[in-house]
C-alpha cells in the first residue's frame, strides 16, 4: 500500500514539474545532471564495494560489481550511475541493455529515480527499459 502511494506520489510531482517546464530547465539541465550522475556513481560505487566484497571490474564500459546479494539490487541486476549490481548477469547482451541504463543515468542524473518510478515498475511498459531493450535486458 505504501508503496502505491509513493509511485503515485511520483507521478504526481514528475507531471508537475514537467507542466512547469521546471524539469527541463533546471533538473535536466547539464548542470544539475551530471553531478547527479557522479553522486549516483559514487553510491554504486560504495554499495558495491562494501556488497560484492570488492569484486569490482570494468567490463565493456561499464563498472560491474558482481557477486552482490540478490536482495542488493532488482531482477538480474541494477545499474546505479555508471556501475551495474549484479550476482553474475554479465552476458554481453545484459551488458548491453546497462550501458544504456549508464547512459539514461547521465543524461537525467538523480532526476532518473522519480522518472523512473513515474514511468512504472512494469518493465514491459516502462519507457526506459524499452528504450534500454527488452530483449538485451531479459524482459522478452
Amino acid at each position: 500500500m505504501a508503496g502505491s502511494r509513493f509511485e503515485s506520489a511520483t507521478i504526481s510531482l514528475v507531471r508537475w514539474a514537467s507542466g512547469k517546464g521546471l524539469l527541463k530547465r533546471t533538473v535536466l539541465s547539464r548542470w544539475v545532471a551530471l553531478p547527479g550522475y557522479w553522486f549516483a556513481t559514487a553510491c554504486g560505487l560504495i554499495w558495491g564495494t562494501v556488497l560484492s566484497l570488492g569484486r569490482i571490474g570494468f567490463r565493456d564500459g561499464i563498472l560491474v560489481a558482481r557477486k552482490c546479494p540478490r536482495w542488493a539490487f532488482g531482477r538480474g541486476g541494477t545499474t546505479i550511475g555508471a556501475v551495474f549490481l549484479t550476482h553474475s548477469a554479465l552476458s554481453p547482451q545484459v551488458l548491453q541493455h546497462e550501458k544504456v541504463h549508464r547512459q539514461q543515468w547521465k543524461h537525467y542524473g538523480l532526476a532518473l529515480i522519480p522518472l523512473y518510478i513515474a514511468a512504472g515498475q512494469e518493465g514491459t511498459a516502462n519507457r526506459f527499459e524499452i528504450e534500454a531493450g527488452l530483449r538485451l535486458g531479459g524482459y522478452e
